[in-house]
């Protein structure tokens, strides 16, 4: 048999967005375990560029030539050994991170661990969909870590953010009361989620204080370097956690990375149809535009995610 080969973006060096080319290369093998997915959409987390920098380096194995991306959904085109939970066809969605860096989901199909896979929530769209895990993921397993919960005031930094928006989201499902910090352009997008807004910057802390006198006592920090306000006022006894800044593990705070999870993927998708979360989407690239999608991603401005049309 000849070998099949797709259309990918793809990297053979460190570098900045110079580095990405558009490639022909092989459809990956569907190992034991797995399913190969045909991409519909994937979407751009600021983890991809970071990797392809050289930022991940003395985390993860690279093996190249590397087609970035770890967000998609698409349909199942072939099903590995040992998997009856899946069939071809099937609408399905993942954080499709592997073990090291290679086969990504800014290509034609990409093959995914049943690890990381869960069914495509029905009432969203494909682009929201393809915007829902990693950043999904990344807010519930952090707001889960800290039992959030129905006595809990959380403050969400960077709320406006793609992970944030969907962690104000989760935070009021699972019965919290919402403070998140954004510039004032958000703030009616953010009121329409349910949260209650601050602008960041000189003063944050004190407005924080009038919106909650006693103290937070939970603090979702997703974007990093605002340990002295988390400090200010979380609530004696409060919880909190970083993304962004492993500084918060001398302080009593938790680091966290997210991980692949099937099940918490799936109580994502239960809670999108159950109209309880929805994922904003700012801008949508063309696959042979990926170097215009990360320039926008890195600039650091959009209030929602970016997804790529495959």
């Amino acid at each position: 048999m000849s070998e099949e080969t797709m259309r990918a973006m793809a990297y053979e060096t460190y570098g900045g967005t110079e580095v990405l080319a558009e490639s022909r290369l092989p459809v990956p093998k569907v190992a034991p375990g797995e399913v190969l997915v045909r991409v519909k959409y994937a979407s751009v987390n600021p983890v991809d560029w970071k990797i392809m920098a050289g930022g991940l380096d003395a985390l993860m194995d690279v093996v190249y030539p590397v087609v970035p991306g770890w967000d998609v959904a698409g349909t199942v085109e072939r099903v590995g050994i040992d998997v009856p939970e899946y069939a071809v066809g099937d609408e399905v969605i993942a954080y499709a991170r592997k073990d090291y860096v290679h086969g990504g989901t800014f290509a034609e199909f990409v093959n995914v661990p049943v690890r990381a896979l869960a069914a495509k929530p029905a009432s969203l769209d494909w682009k929201q969909a393809a915007g829902l895990p990693l950043a999904g993921l990344t807010a519930y397993q952090l707001l889960t870590r800290l039992g959030t919960g129905k006595e809990d005031t959380v403050l969400v930094h960077g709320a406006s953010g793609g992970v944030g928006s969907l962690g104000v989201q989760i935070a009021r499902a699972l019965g919290a009361r919402v403070i998140g910090t954004a510039s004032p352009r958000n703030h009616d997008r953010l009121r329409e989620l349910g949260c209650e807004p601050v602008a960041y910057g000189e003063g944050l802390a004190d407005r924080v204080r009038e919106l909650a006198p006693d103290g937070v006592s939970v603090v979702a920090d997703f974007v990093g370097g605002v340990l002295d306000v988390t400090r200010a006022v979380l609530a004696d006894g409060g919880r909190h956690a970083s993304i962004a800044d492993h500084t918060v593990l001398g302080a009593g705070g938790q680091w966290m990375w997210v991980r692949p999870v099937a099940s918490d993927l799936a109580e994502l998708g239960r809670l999108a149809d159950s109209g309880l979360l929805t994922v904003p989407v700012a801008e949508t690239f063309p696959l042979a535009e990926l170097a215009a999608a990360f320039e926008l991603s890195q600039a650091g401005h959009t209030a929602g995610k970016i997804v790529i049309e495959v």
